[in-house]
């Protein structure tokens, strides 16, 4: 049976739908807030956007549990005599995806709609097609010239994102674009939510924390942990399913979407509460892989770990396929099961819970 509610499922739909690229985070951090709200004793929002709710905010042991909040887009770089623009990634953006793609185009003025043009195959000739590329992807927004682009609103720096809108795929995929990773905040509000449910009195104080500017470096997380300055800290984010079709198992790790949530296995995760959410899947029988990192994880599990002289923590990493395209494609039970996770591993924590080695 799913512990997702009706009303958990509209959110997941509205806060995924909409649009949040790195640096422009705010109109997501705002409906991610306000389904937080009724599930936590107050919040605090920081000067780069990262929102972050507490429960016991008068306690002294702080526990994390987090998320980014940011999806990949494109900047409007520059606009030629002819009215075609060319772009720079904002993030991870994929150019091999652009071609023949829609898109919106930000601007004061209000939302612009384009396309990401490409030659027709009729008038690609020669031995070697060219391929998408950052230097020759180009936006149509249908003008005639770089005035009338001006005279839309749109200008170098204007953020460009894709309209793609999540659904679910066979009963038993979520798919869509940024699942990458507004899917692990709504992971974690979900957390909230069933500790208010079931009146769950923590010992420590918890903060719920969506990070801002995640795909260009980690910085939100940067930045909110120097500012929170927790004591432990559980991060959620994506990894690859590597069982679709040109992936390794044996190069990239042996994760199968539907088998459950992984842990991951590095220098930045620390193995005393990493010890303790294995512990807490196998006694709560949630399945769980295992996947290894050999230096950095690339997620805000960095961030946290080596600000404030070390933070113990740790990564719970939901399976994707296709990860920074506009078809992420995540399992529902995967969902839960992350959201699982999370929930009883707070259980497990106790106040002041000792986490050094020796």
């Amino acid at each position: 049976m799913s512990i997702l509610t009706k009303k958990s499922e509209e959110f997941l739909f509205s806060y995924l739908n909409n649009a949040s690229p790195t640096g422009f985070e705010a109109a997501g951090q705002k409906l991610w807030l306000k389904y937080l709200k009724p599930y936590i004793d107050t919040y605090k929002v920081d000067n780069y956007g990262t929102v972050y709710g507490i429960i016991n905010p008068e306690a002294e042991y702080k526990v994390v549990i987090e998320a980014h909040a940011d999806e990949i887009s494109w900047f409007v770089n520059y606009i030629g005599d002819n009215g075609f623009i060319n772009v720079i990634r904002n993030g991870g953006s994929d150019h091999q995806i652009a071609p023949s793609k829609r898109v919106n185009i930000h601007t004061k003025k209000g939302m612009v709609d384009g396309i990401f043009g490409w030659p027709a195959i009729h008038t690609r000739r020669g031995e070697k097609e060219e391929s998408p590329k950052l230097n020759n992807i180009f936006i149509d927004v249908g003008a005639k010239d770089k005035q009338e682009v001006l005279d839309m609103g749109i200008s170098v720096g204007c953020v460009v994102t894709y309209p793609d809108e999540l659904f679910v795929m066979n009963k038993k995929f979520y798919v869509g674009r940024a699942l990458d990773n507004r899917m692990g905040g709504f992971c974690i509000a979900e957390v909230a939510r069933l500790l208010k449910k079931n009146k769950k009195k923590l010992p420590f104080g918890l903060y719920i924390v969506n990070a801002v500017q995640e795909e260009v470096g980690l910085r939100g997380a940067q930045m909110v942990a120097n500012t929170i300055k927790p004591n432990v800290a559980i991060v959620t984010d994506v990894t690859h399913d590597t069982h679709t079709p040109m992936l390794k198992p044996a190069q990239l790790g042996d994760i199968k979407a539907g088998n459950g949530p992984t842990i991951t296995f590095g220098p930045s995760v620390h193995n005393i509460l990493q010890d303790l959410i294995i512990d807490t899947a196998e006694k709560n029988k949630i399945p769980l892989q295992r996947e290894a990192t050999s230096r950095n994880t690339g997620t805000d599990t960095d961030a946290f770990a080596y600000s404030n002289g070390g933070v113990p923590s740790a990564l719970i990493s939901l399976p994707l396929r296709y990860m920074h395209t506009t078809v992420e494609t995540a399992h529902k039970d995967d969902v839960e099961n992350v959201i699982q996770l999370i929930y009883h591993t707070l259980l497990k924590i106790e106040k002041n819970h000792n986490f050094k080695y020796l």
